[in-house]
């Protein structure tokens, strides 16, 4: 007998694991959102060590029901609101699954051309739905990739930078000058961890003040940065402007910051993580202007355009910086349509070697929604919490702290600190719902954000019912 699973056993045991997870997706709505038990609780009911022989199938399916999905935060759940959204879909998962039984390995376009060219061709194909300038198109000078995650791409688009800043110098010499990457105070915590990577340490990230009305970039405080470093002999390398910032959805005004980018000679880096897919509607594209300036710019379509995770979508103005940046040639990778120029290899454009097959799940996506299907989706999203936003307005005892140009929600109890914690406390408490929070100003705020393709009006309603009902005694 053979150890391997053998095709139609795989069949067999796949066609069990397809509806298991449908039946997972029908019962979403019934489970709690997040579990009650203490840490250790899983790792308890796992054996010391592996069997001594192969297992059946069905008891490791079995086992799901049993040890995995009683303890997991449920990241698909209807009334899953916390962070930003982390959706998958039926096709995403679909694709993925196609890409993991294909098992490519697409370091370079000979060890998998149509991994390269899909991915090539998917980045266009988004470029165009979000009506991304031309130059960050792969018929131009420019291209896209997809990294893991939003957190690579700020760290390759600082690498590039640092490349760029040094002339040259820093992939042969590394740091010979003291360099500085500038973000605002609401710019994402992956900004400094790549400063730190990069070898700029905690001192090459310099916060730039914020306006204290919208929470966006001040490009007047950005000038006054870099000033002070060019007279203190520090080297300005990146400027990391953000769209849809994690606290609040802030928006950095890109013309201004884009046009003190370009006066100062700066990389200018544009981190649309999450807000980046709501351009896909016409009617947000607001969000994208002065983004004609930007050296790079990422948004996750692994957060709200429905491909599971990972998969975050990364462009250059200029892929001959990237590359030059990034490349090292050892022979063993060595090969004639590598050396023909004829083709793009994508371990040039980011930190690891090998690369799945990424774009296989953003395909089936693509093609199964469509443009209205994926307009109707982030469409849905935003109605969905703007109406939410009026329920909050029309309570004297709520207040909104920041506007909700997408599907994130910011409110407060008109009460201390205090009262907000014990609030999201209360309202989390038994997993019905889950909601994050955040600081803004220094107070603490709760954070509602809408995007599972399962949410509808019915669980935004039961959300607010439990909030209204959970307020703690006291404040007015």
């Amino acid at each position: 007998m053979t150890i391997h699973m053998t095709p139609e056993e795989f069949r067999r045991h796949g066609h069990a694991v397809v509806d298991w997870i449908a039946d997972y997706w029908t019962t979403l709505g019934q489970r709690p959102v997040t579990p009650g038990d203490p840490p250790g609780t899983v790792a308890a009911r796992l054996p010391a060590g592996p069997p001594e022989r192969g297992e059946a199938f069905d008891r490791i399916l079995a086992d799901l029901d049993t040890v995995i999905t009683p303890h997991v935060t449920h990241w698909q759940h209807p009334r899953f609101f916390g962070y930003f959204p982390a959706n998958t879909s039926g096709p995403s998962v679909l694709g993925d699954l196609v890409a993991a039984g294909l098992g490519v390995q697409g370091m370079l376009w000979a060890t998998g051309p149509a991994c390269t060219e899909v991915e090539t061709v998917m980045l266009d194909w988004l470029a165009e739905l979000l009506d991304l300038p031309a130059r960050f198109r792969s018929t131009g000078t420019g291209g896209g990739v997809i990294q893991d995650s939003a957190s690579s791409a700020t760290l390759v688009a600082t690498l590039v930078a640092l490349h760029r800043a040094s002339r040259g110098r820093w992939r042969g010499h590394g740091l010979d000058r003291r360099y500085r990457v500038y973000t605002s105070g609401q710019g994402h915590s992956s900004i400094e961890k790549a400063a730190r990577i990069a070898g700029l340490g905690d001192a090459g990230i310099r916060t730039v003040d914020v306006d204290p009305e919208t929470l966006a970039m001040d490009p007047a405080a950005l000038r006054a940065a870099l000033e002070a470093d060019l007279a203190a002999g520090v080297v300005p390398a990146a400027v990391v402007a953000t769209v849809g910032t994690t606290s609040t959805t802030a928006v950095d005004p890109l013309p201004e910051i884009g046009a003190l980018c370009q006066e100062y000679g700066v990389w200018l880096h544009v981190d649309a993580a999450y807000a980046g897919a709501a351009a896909v509607c016409p009617e947000l594209r607001w969000s994208h202007a002065g983004l004609e300036y930007a050296d790079s710019y990422c948004f996750d379509p692994h957060k709200w355009l429905l491909t599971g995770f990972d998969c975050d979508a990364f462009w250059v103005a200029d892929r001959g910086e990237l590359v030059e940046a990034l490349t090292v040639m050892p022979e063993f990778l060595r090969n004639a349509a590598t050396e023909s120029g004829a083709v793009v290899d994508y371990r040039d454009w980011q930190v690891p070697l090998g690369r799945r097959f990424r774009a296989l799940k953003l395909w089936f996506v693509l093609r199964w929604y469509g443009v209205e299907g994926l307009r109707a989706h982030i469409r849905s999203g935003v109605a969905l919490a703007a109406r939410f936003a009026d329920r909050v307005r029309a309570d004297d005892r709520f207040e909104l702290v920041a506007p909700h140009p997408f599907s994130l929600v910011c409110f407060r109890l008109r009460a201390d600190d205090d009262a907000n914690a014990e609030l999201l406390r209360r309202v989390n408490a038994d997993g019905a719902v889950y909601l994050t929070h955040t600081r803004v100003h220094g107070r603490y705020t709760l954070r509602l954000a809408v995007g599972s393709p399962y949410s509808g009006e019915e669980d935004l309603t039961r959300t607010w019912r439990l909030i209204t009902e959970a307020v703690p005694a006291g404040p007015a």
